[in-house]
């Protein structure tokens, strides 16, 4: 996914840990999703699934920096900290076709 220039510039005002993580998670292709656990490996940080979580729900990029494509290894969902709480993480991961039946597919 292509970052929009504006939301590089302010991504680098953050601390480093947490944009690792928002652009990690900027590369989940739509309709798929990744775990807290795969993005804290992603960034090299593994064994940080939580902190990941923590950064992610601090994303004042969302919905362009794709949190919501993220979940619990236990296949649940997990947070969602931007307007509309899980109702709307929920919907969105259903319009992206990464959900089946309410139960995401295929979490890595």
């Amino acid at each position: 996914m292509k970052i929009p220039e504006k939301i590089r510039r302010e991504i680098s005002k953050y601390p480093t840990f947490s944009q690792k993580v928002w652009l990690a998670c900027a590369k989940i292709p739509k309709g798929q999703v990744r775990t807290y656990g795969w993005i804290a490996q992603a960034v090299g940080k593994p064994g940080a699934a939580r902190a990941v979580g923590t950064a992610l729900a601090k994303n004042p990029f969302a919905p362009v920096i794709p949190c919501h494509r993220v979940v619990r290894s236990d296949g649940s969902l997990g947070g969602y900290s931007a307007t509309g709480g899980l109702s709307a993480k929920k919907k969105l991961l259903q319009r992206e076709g990464a959900l089946k039946n309410g139960h995401q597919k295929n979490p890595r």
